[in-house]
Order: structure tokens, then C-alpha cells, then sequence
């Protein structure tokens, strides 16, 4: 393994103290350009990388800091409190390490972990399409054929999240029998185009892009799952995928009770009034993270359940939904200014509940699992 890629021995503690305080010093002055004029932060992702920040996931042989999903949850939620759109980003690099990590292949984790988890190669995750598709709810938009020792692709995804031409990727094609597979992709590569999206309310600095694949040569030695592997592999990486987002949820919800603590300075009596006090969402995201550090730990064991996953998950989006209504409100008129920290909020929470899985996703999945028992 090229040395560059030692491990870095820090605990815990100290990855989210110096993740606190890169943050503040080169992530929060940023944060108005981000949220209003699309400013990608890719140095600041570069720095997080080089600390460590995206290294939990990894044992140290791989190249990573094992510290461990939980740690790399509380790491996001930390980048969450300053900037959710970041918080967003971050995801987008831990998933596709996640991936990386359970692969069975050693070709493309070896090739492409050590990167990712250094942010030496900014890295998006193309997979909103396929779990939708396996739940039900969209059909399959890239198409593979095997052709030699590889496949060829063809399709387009809409929206692809912190990418460009440098960047790498991760999808999954249907086979003309049905089957799957998943690989690793360059934004660079022969037949993949990136397009802009159309203007979105929030989120604009994430670098989201659709991505069409015309005739894409995909080798053995990029599948993250091959036809047989898809199905078990699926299953080993969902409950990362699904957790690694709570880190974004609890950061902005982190940031609304901020916000709701310093509007109590100024108006304590009449915000007395309001649902949804400090006390009450500050509790309820204690027990929220003390239940996702037990779900992660089982993850990183491999012996989680889906539907307490899920569930957490969903208890995410509810409580960023009402924390930021409460910021909202704390605030008062001052809230409803643009360039208010609580209008942000507001955006960044919806955009939790509506990823994908967004809540309606989520209790599809829920209530069919409670169904079966």
C-alpha cells in the first residue's frame, strides 16, 4: 500500500474536536456562499479528508483510522451543525467508502478506498435510483451488457451528488436478465456526460449532476458486485447507507437548536409559548444519536436489522422537520429573513426528509416489514 496512505492513530474525541474546529474556521465562512451562490467546497472536503475525517469506516490495514460508522456519523453531524449542505457532501464520500469497504472484491477496494477515505478522490454515490428500484417505486435507468471480461452501460442517471470530471462514482446497472450489477465509475471516463440539474431551493453547492452513460466500459476490476454478489452485497451495505445519513440529520438539527437557544437570549418569555422548546429536541437528538451509535456498532459487526434502521432513520426526518419549524418560530420575523440561519435550516431539513429514503419511502418500507413479522 503506498505510504501515503498510513493510518492516522487519533480517537474519537479528538477527530470531532478537530472536525469542530476545522469547521468553524473554514467551513462557516462559507456557509452563506454555499447555501445562496452554489460555492462547492471542495477544499474544505480535501482538509476533512486529510484529517482523517472520512477514515472511520476503514481498518487501519485498508488505510482507515477504525473508528468505526458510529464515529463516522458523529463526524457528519459535527460538519452538520455548521453547513448541512456539506454535512450532504460528506455523506455522499463516506457512502460510496462504505461501499468500498464491503465490497468482496479486493481489485477495486484496493484501487479506490485509501483515495476516498483521504478525499484524495472526491467521491459521489449514484445509488437514489437503484434502492428506490429495488423498493418498487422507479424502474432500473442504467443498462449493462456483458461484453468480453466487462460490460458495456448505457442510460443516465437525473441527480448525482458531489461530482465532477476528477470525481469518482458508484451505480449499478440491470443486465438483460434481470440481474444487477455495481461498479465504480469516472466522471472523466469515455461516454459519461455530466449535465447540470435544474436550480434547486437549497443544497445548490453540491455539485448534483446528471450523468448519461453512453456505451461506458465498465471492467471486472471496477465492479464493487458482480451478478451473483449483487444481492448479498445490497444487503451488507443498506444499513450504512441509511445511518451515515442520520450524521447530516442530527447536524442540522444540531444548528436549529443553536438557533433556539440564542433566540431565548433575546425573548425568552413569549418563545415560552412555543411547542418544540430546547430541553425537549435536545433530549430527544441525545437518545436519537445513543440509538444510532448501537445500530452502527451492530453494522460494523454485520449483524444489524433493517427495520430498526429504518425507523431511526425516520426519526431523523421527523425531529429535523420540527427543530427547524421551531428555530423558525423561535426566531420570529428574523427568521423569515434570507439570509437568517433559520431559513437555511428549514431548506436542509426538508431536504433530510425527502432524500432518498425520504419519509414516504421509508414508512413503505417500514410497514412491509412490520407485515411480514
Amino acid at each position: 500500500m503506498d505510504a501515503s496512505f498510513n493510518p492516522i492513530h487519533l480517537p474519537a474525541a479528538s477527530l470531532i474536536q478537530d472536525t469542530a474546529a476545522l469547521a468553524k474556521v473554514e467551513l462557516r465562512p462559507l456557509v452563506a456562499q454555499i447555501d445562496q451562490e452554489g460555492l462547492y467546497p471542495e477544499a474544505f472536503l480535501r482538509t476533512l479528508g486529510a484529517i482523517g475525517g472520512f477514515a472511520s469506516i476503514g481498518s487501519e490495514a485498508q488505510g482507515g483510522t477504525a473508528l468505526g460508522l458510529g464515529t463516522q456519523i458523529r463526524t457528519l453531524a459535527t460538519v452538520g451543525a455548521e453547513c448541512g449542505s456539506t454535512a450532504f457532501l460528506g455523506w455522499c464520500q463516506s457512502a460510496c467508502g462504505w461501499y468500498l469497504r464491503q465490497t468482496p472484491n479486493a481489485a477495486v477496494r484496493e484501487r479506490y478506498l485509501p483515495q476516498v477515505m483521504r478525499a484524495t478522490a472526491l467521491a459521489g454515490t449514484g445509488m437514489s435510483n437503484t434502492v428506490k428500484h429495488l423498493s418498487g417505486i422507479e424502474k432500473h435507468l442504467l443498462q449493462a451488457r456483458p461484453e468480453g471480461e466487462g460490460f458495456v452501460v448505457n442510460g443516465s442517471l437525473p441527480w448525482v451528488s458531489n461530482l465532477g470530471e476528477s470525481h469518482v462514482f458508484a451505480a449499478s446497472a440491470q443486465l438483460p436478465d434481470g440481474r444487477y450489477i455495481m461498479f465504480m465509475a469516472r466522471g472523466d471516463a469515455a461516454g459519461v456526460t455530466l449535465k447540470p440539474c435544474p436550480e434547486f431551493c437549497a443544497l445548490e453547492g453540491t455539485r448534483t449532476l446528471n450523468v448519461r452513460f453512453v456505451d461506458v466500459r465498465i471492467e471486472q476490476a471496477d465492479l464493487l458486485a458482480d451478478a451473483e454478489q449483487f444481492e448479498d452485497f445490497i444487503r451488507s451495505i443498506k444499513p450504512g447507507f441509511i445511518l451515515l445519513q442520520i450524521g447530516m440529520g442530527a447536524g442540522v438539527i444540531e444548528a436549529c437548536l443553536k438557533t433556539i437557544r440564542d433566540s431565548n437570549l433575546a425573548t425568552p418569555k413569549p418563545n415560552a409559548y412555543l411547542d418544540d422548546q430546547y430541553d425537549t429536541l435536545r433530549a430527544e437528538l441525545d437518545a436519537l444519536l445513543l440509538r444510532t451509535q448501537e445500530l452502527a456498532d451492530q453494522a460494523d459487526a454485520g449483524t444489524v436489522a433493517m427495520l430498526p434502521v429504518l425507523e431511526v432513520r425516520l426519526a431523523a426526518s421527523e425531529l429535523a422537520l420540527r427543530a427547524a419549524q421551531s428555530a423558525a418560530l423561535h426566531a420570529g420575523a428574523k427568521g423569515y429573513l434570507m439570509r437568517h440561519a433559520a431559513q437555511r435550516h428549514s431548506r436542509e431539513a426538508l431536504f433530510v426528509a425527502i432524500v432518498t429514503p425520504a419519509i414516504k419511502h421509508l414508512r413503505l418500507e417500514i410497514e412491509r416489514l412490520r407485515a411480514q413479522g
